[in-house]
């Protein structure tokens, strides 16, 4: 009301003014949403936001400066005190796999706080520079939260890499990020297997590790010559056990997190981000689900993705505890965990719904304490949505998309608007979106159509370069100018409906979104078109299913001799398959395989995986018919 004044009639019918209101006023906006979230610095900013007045030195940096002379320290607001928390307050709930019937563990503000400080002082023992890369390879467990919030703490940058990743994939983001150092695990258990983890960081030739064995105090296995055991690690300075670690402050558009997303090049995009992102994964969180002190936050991901960072600062700077079970999301160990926490939001995505609808493997446990869900990743789908809400007494979902390089998100669902399934009702908060009609311009905003999206520059917390390639070529260059402001490419196809929802209808380049994880095509083929000499080339899709959901993964193929006897492609499937499952993800899988004589081309060679997605899409909606 204070902000709107007559515009103002209630929180659910003046939503869309405030929505508009926090992309017209960011400066009033932001100071709001920062004093919520209790922001400290030891350098106060000069101002919320300076735009670039000249014309050029807008168009060369679109953004604006957020917070200009700011320090600060992310990880040491997460562990303050503050009017949202006491020393006693639970911050980290969480079970390992296969530990069911234990009481679920618990660590309060107080024992994180020491065990951070801890580790940060350990950290200074290896006399890094500050703003030295150190990467974490492991399960989103107690030991890595707390491990990410010491590198932060101690003014060292998060290398983040998924615990699934191949060597090379491993061995691409130390490079890229120049890590100097990495944390992981001898190996990960999930059920009866034991995955090794530590073994795939050697192969990828990394830099110093420091070890944590999964389970107990020690591990068998031989370190290689310069790496070092947790044990010994922390042995280092048993003597500063509970002595505070003092934050190292740095300015804000110092670098906090190198994460990676992929491109169409192949090479994963090494995406920074800044002191500032943290509390734009923040306020998301109150923004959009509201949450809040006493809220219990599960969102199974890993620290590799942008979910996992998101995780541990939207619960934690809005007071909020997180949940995190150490096995696999799709088994009854994580729906009673979810049950024995007494989580208040899930998030999921929506390949793990299906996976629960399909085995029932949720029907025993008592979800009731659940508020609100959030759901991310990828396409979701109406009856497997339905059914999700149906676990939890029908509590609304909330769509949310982002990417790596925004720090959140850029469209939502929100508790103050009615909510439809399988759909985003709003721009997030302090974000403008733009469908681009046919000609490249966007459609009025109360139009419904469809097209590709591209948002407005000054998103606060947003990336503002990359380490490989040029932020302003990437994201800018061609992009309409509108009102002034050059536009921001973000590559998904969006659809706004005559209700004023949002449809997304995945990328309009050649990535493609495989249960939840960016891939670019051309990693793929490339892996694929080395799997049989008789292999001419390979195209890789994302395809979703007719119904709408999550994307498969479908390969068409073109043979050398296309004259030769019809091969068996079941078997060429399950090749691909294994290829690359052993050289990229243990994730994907490769659901079927298509036989060509050519592949569709621009004048320019260019292979036309759009023309193959609507071809493929055809043919499926034809054999479901």
């Amino acid at each position: 009301k204070e902000f709107l004044g007559l515009k103002y009639k209630d929180p659910i019918s003046s939503f869309s003014d405030f929505q508009e209101f926090s992309v017209s006023y960011p400066e009033v906006y932001w100071k709001t949403v920062l004093d919520e979230l209790s922001a400290s610095f030891s350098v106060p900013p000069q101002c919320i936001l300076r735009e670039n007045a000249s014309a050029e030195s807008h168009l060369s940096d679109p953004g604006g400066q957020w917070l200009p002379g700011a320090y600060l320290n992310p990880a040491k607001n997460c562990l303050s005190l503050n009017g949202k928390r006491t020393l006693d307050d639970i911050m980290v709930i969480w079970r390992d796999e296969g530990d069911g019937e234990m009481p679920v563990n618990k660590m309060t503000l107080k024992e994180l706080r020491t065990e951070a400080w801890l580790v940060a002082h350990a950290l200074e023992t290896l006399g890094f520079e500050k703003g030295s890369a150190i990467a974490i390879d492991m399960p989103m467990d107690v030991n890595s939260v707390v491990i990410y919030l010491a590198i932060v703490l101690a003014g060292y940058v998060v290398v983040s890499i998924a615990d699934s990743f191949a060597p090379g994939e491993i061995s691409t983001r130390l490079i890229l990020s120049k890590a100097k150092a990495i944390f992981t695990q001898d190996l990960i258990i999930r059920g009866d297997k034991r995955i090794p983890l530590y073994s795939r960081v050697v192969d990828a030739q990394s830099p110093m590790a420091i070890v944590i064995p999964t389970r107990g105090l020690s591990f068998g296995m031989k370190l290689r010559d310069g790496d070092i055991s947790w044990h010994d690690f922390l042995g280092k300075v048993k003597n500063l056990k509970e002595v505070e670690f003092v934050a190292v402050e740095r300015p804000i558009e110092a670098f906090t997190n190198i994460l990676f997303s992929s491109g169409t090049t192949g090479e994963p995009k090494a995406i920074p981000w800044t002191l500032a992102t943290p509390f734009k994964a923040a306020a998301d969180g109150w923004c959009h689900a509201d949450i809040h002190k006493g809220d219990i936050v599960a969102w199974p991901t890993n620290l590799g993705w942008m979910m996992g960072p998101w995780l541990v600062y939207a619960s934690l700077l809005n007071g909020a505890s997180m949940a995190l079970y150490n096995g696999s999301p799709l088994s009854s160990g994580f729906a009673k965990f979810v049950q024995d926490a007494k989580v208040t939001m899930l998030g999921v995505i929506p390949s793990i719904v299906r996976a629960w609808k399909t085995t029932n493997c949720t029907a025993s446990y008592d979800w009731s304490a659940i508020r609100c869900f959030g759901s991310t990743g990828e396409a979701s789908n109406v009856d497997e949505y339905l059914w999700l809400m149906g676990r939890a007494q029908y509590k609304p979902i909330i769509e949310y998309c982002g990417g790596t390089e925004i720090g959140g998100g850029f469209i939502s669902g929100s508790l103050l608007q009615p909510q439809s399934l399988a759909a985003f009702s709003t721009p997030a908060m302090g974000c403008s979106l733009f469908i681009l009609g046919d000609n490249g311009i966007p459609i009025p905003s109360n139009v419904p159509g469809i097209g590709e999206l591209a948002l407005g520059p000054l998103i606060f917390g947003a990336s503002t370069t990359i380490l490989n390639a040029d932020h302003y070529n990437v994201y800018f260059k061609g992009m309409p100018v509108w009102n002034g402001k050059v536009l921001r490419r973000h590559g998904d196809v969006f659809e706004r409906t005559p209700r004023g929802y949002y449809h997304a209808h995945g990328r309009a380049d050649d990535t493609m979104n495989l249960g939840g994880i960016k891939v670019s095509s051309v990693e793929i083929e490339r892996i694929c078109n080395a799997v049989d000499n008789n292999v001419l080339e390979t195209a890789a899709i994302g395809v979703p299913p007719p119904g709408g959901g999550p994307e498969s993964l479908v390969i068409a193929v073109v043979f050398k001799d296309s004259n030769n006897s019809t091969p068996d492609l079941n078997e060429l499937r399950m090749s691909f398959n294994s290829a690359v499952q052993k050289k990229l993800n243990p994730l994907f899988k490769v659901s079927c395989v298509l036989l060509l004589s050519s592949l569709p081309r621009t004048a320019t060679n260019k292979v036309m995986r759009r023309v193959l997605r609507q071809q493929f899409a055809r043919i499926n909606q034809n054999s479901k018919l």
